[in-house]
């Protein structure tokens, strides 16, 4: 269509495919995979709609103008290429994002400052008057992307992060970013088909991810607003025509979604978490610790949860992540169970082999999501034995 445009999806290292899998089902168009990002086109009402509805994109950026450049002036000169006024008018305001990959550019800071100068002084040569910058709530937000002497120039159409979904309002020691929650649990496979368990939920993060995919709700449907709403374009009707078309693909959940924590603040904070989502009628929290549970539901059972690393939190780990084990094979039976954690040498006291690892990173901390299958009576042993080629295929 001649209304589509080129789009770029940001994510987090290993969730290339599963984002590149969300934007095909929502209709995009020449999804193309790169390092920790999607490229995509589509219209501006599937930009409205990707940015609602994508669970592991962080940003939505949208291409405005290329050039090559390996001097200040250069670089003047090509931002001053740009029809700003096209963008935002003289009594806005606006910020510039930089990223650097460039030995003609050292400092991302420098690149903007530099990139201001040349906006500002468009206007100012057109106007008279000048745009001004706001770094907390900018009616344009900007995003230059330099790799050696290739220049690119965007407009973030999300403005904060993706992952501020907009119901957490308390947090625990170590939460977990939304968007490695909800792309740990779509790599798990979980679609909503029985019941779930998150045995160590803290604040409720991975629950309430649990509970929108589940039920196909849009992952920022509680996000109070996007940068493209204060676009010279924004089309109000046009978003509300989106969002009722994503409202109306909510489905039925007939199963389970329970999460446990050993400390009643963490409980409180995952209750107050789940009621801020509307999620409460799918999700259940207890004070639990998980070494003293066992499986509660018949079936299949499906558990995703983000154990201490050590961290920022002062544990045993040898002796924790034991018990992670003990407590798994001695009192899940039927379970598929999916955990992150950073720390590598701490997954050798698990006593039981992953059928599956997933390189990840939390942060800057490289990591793994590990899936151990706990079957009923002498499968266990037989899965054991037969597996271990498939996990060294899989240990990145």
């Amino acid at each position: 269509m001649e209304n589509n445009f080129k789009m770029i999806a940001k994510t987090f290292f290993g969730f290339e495919e599963i984002l590149a899998k969300e934007l095909r089902m929502l209709g995009a168009q020449e999804v193309e995979e790169g390092i920790r990002m999607v490229s995509f086109k589509g219209d501006k009402g599937f930009m409205y709609k990707a940015n609602l509805s994508l669970r592991t994109a962080l940003k939505i950026l949208k291409p405005i103008y290329h050039f090559r450049a390996n001097t200040d002036l250069a670089l003047y000169k090509g931002i001053s290429g740009i029809n700003w006024s096209q963008y935002m008018n003289s009594n806005q305001t606006f910020v510039i994002d930089t990223t650097v990959h460039s030995d003609y550019f050292k400092h991302s800071q420098f690149v903007s400052q530099k990139s201001k100068d040349a906006i500002v002084d468009q206007f100012r040569n057109k106007t008279g008057q000048r745009p001004s910058v706001d770094k907390d709530y900018p009616d344009l937000r900007i995003n230059i992307h330099i790799d050696k002497d290739q220049v690119s120039v965007a407009l973030d159409t999300s403005g904060a992060s993706l992952h501020q979904r907009g119901y957490k309002t308390a947090t625990n020691i170590a939460p977990i970013n939304e968007v490695l929650a909800a792309g740990m649990i779509l790599l798990s496979g979980w679609e909503g088909q029985g019941d779930f368990l998150d045995p160590m939920c803290g604040s409720g993060t991975i629950l309430a991810e649990a509970a929108m995919i589940a039920c196909n709700i849009p992952a920022n449907i509680n996000r109070k607003e996007f940068a493209f709403e204060k676009w010279n374009d924004w089309d109000n009707d046009l978003f509300d025509q989106i969002m009722d078309s994503c409202l109306k693909k909510v489905r039925e959940f007939h199963y389970t979604i329970k999460g446990y924590d050993k400390a009643p603040s963490a409980v409180q904070k995952a209750k107050d978490n789940i009621k801020n989502a509307n999620l409460e009628e799918y999700v259940t929290v207890q004070e639990k610790n998980f070494f003293d549970t066992e499986k509660e539901t018949k079936g299949p059972l499906h558990m995703v949860f983000n154990p201490p690393y050590g961290e920022r939190l002062d544990i045993e780990m040898e002796r924790f992540y034991r018990e992670i084990g003990d407590t798994l094979k001695q009192n899940y039976p039927g379970t598929n169970a999916w955990f992150i954690t950073a720390n590598l040498e701490a997954l050798k006291f698990v006593g039981l082999k992953p059928s599956r690892k997933i390189k990840l990173f939390n942060g800057s901390l490289e990591a793994r999501l590990v899936k151990y299958e706990m079957y009923e009576g002498s499968k266990r042993t037989k899965f054991n034995s037969n597996n271990n080629e498939q996990i060294t295929n899989n240990d990145d």
